[in-house]
């Protein structure tokens, strides 16, 4: 019985080698929780992606042909598959997805096992609807059954409250690996690891998709003076569509798509830059703006989603208005103003102590584990 509540069941849409913000936090909590066993279902997607594989505290078992249908799978299939992998204390589903809906499915089948569900979605209220329309009095049920909730931010809480969820929700954010990005990066603000110029870099690290508002931030160039660069790290399906805009707007020789990078190379790329900004139109929590905060860079951001838990305006960074070019190339001007500077510094100083001390993975991980000890021992270590 002991070591059957030891075991933690996740079912997830994906996992490593694709990543992303919930992926990177599963990969970060369960390696550093060593009470518990972590065992993964999930699609399989790529035919090069081993059926079964062993990471630090988790074991992933793969579901599929390799190809996009095995999300569809994972639904059809998931449940039973997991039943046999023997018993478990408790279910945790990233995010209310396909992998919500199998962990619906798997609770209704074994309702004696407590189900947690963990909100990291980014995508607006709207667009989140129209794609589970015909299905939504199922998708609510996602958030009726779950026995607690975890939600990166007050945002996605209130989201949960909204689509009827009863059970005790609890705020855990994506962390930021302070150490790493602390350690190998410039001390804040001053110098940016580069040649002394007047070139001065905007950089975003954003998938190329809608939500993200690059092209506003792309507009926002032609507000800004020739000495100013725009540095855009990530990729997606707007990427010919943006690398038109900037062509439209005789901006392409200051804007510089540089693709998906190396999470290291992130770091790097941070470090020379000005200023940070991602002027998004919606956003579940951000951990790009928190890495941004994390390395001393000043931060420009949009009032949506999860943001404000972090962000205080001319407190730990700036807000701009959403899908409003000028006014994100004023919030710019304003940091680049030499005027400003004592008032940056003190804001990015600002920023970096809050990330340290709230969003370092090692708490998140503790806050994690005392939420699957509740779940599975109702609060009582086990002895």
């Amino acid at each position: 019985m002991s070591s059957m509540k030891k075991r933690i069941l996740i079912f997830s849409t994906a996992y490593f080698p694709l990543i992303g913000g919930a992926e990177v936090a599963v990969k970060e909590i369960t390696g550093r929780i060593n009470d518990f066993e972590f065992v993964m279902v999930s699609p399989r997607l790529r035919k090069d992606l081993p059926e079964t594989e062993q990471m630090d505290n988790l074991t992933i078992h793969r579901i599929g042909r390799g190809n996009n249908f095995d999300k569809f799978r994972l639904f059809l299939q998931g449940p039973k598959y997991a039943k046999s992998l023997g018993e478990f204390g408790a279910i945790w589903s990233i995010m209310a997805s396909y992998a919500g809906f199998t962990a619906l499915r798997y609770k209704k089948e074994n309702k004696q096992v407590p189900f947690l569900l963990t909100l990291q979605e980014g995508d607006t209220k709207a667009h989140i609807y129209s794609r589970a329309w015909f299905v939504w009095p199922y998708f609510k049920q996602i958030f009726k059954k779950a026995d607690r909730i975890q939600a990166i931010s007050k945002y996605l809480a209130d989201w949960a409250r909204e689509m009827g969820a009863k059970a005790p929700i609890d705020i855990v954010p994506n962390g930021v690996d302070v150490e790493r990005f602390q350690d190998t990066c410039l001390p804040a603000g001053m110098a940016r690891n580069k040649i002394q110029t007047d070139e001065k870099d905007i950089i975003t690290v954003s998938r190329l998709v809608d939500k993200n508002g690059v092209e506003d931030l792309i507009k926002a160039m032609a507000f800004l003076s020739e000495n100013v660069h725009l540095i855009i790290l990530g990729d997606g399906e707007l990427k010919g569509h943006l690398e038109e805009v900037s062509k439209n707007n005789n901006l392409n020789k200051r804007i510089h798509f540089a693709g998906n990078v190396a999470p290291k190379e992130v770091y790097n790329y941070l470090a020379k830059a000005d200023v940070f900004c991602r002027p998004s139109l919606s956003e579940g929590l951000g951990n790009a703006f928190l890495e941004a905060m994390s390395v001393g860079l000043p931060v420009v951001a949009t009032k949506v989603g999860g943001i404000p838990d972090f962000l205080v305006d001319g407190e730990t960074g700036w807000f701009c208005e959403v899908k409003d070019p000028r006014s994100i190339a004023e919030k710019i001007k304003y940091i680049l103003d030499e005027k400003n500077k004592e008032e940056v510094l003190r804001v990015m100083e600002n920023a970096k102590k809050m990330v340290k001390e709230k969003y370092g993975w090692e708490l998140v991980a503790q806050k994690m584990e005392r939420i699957f000890n509740l779940l599975v021992f109702g609060g009582k270590s086990e002895k």
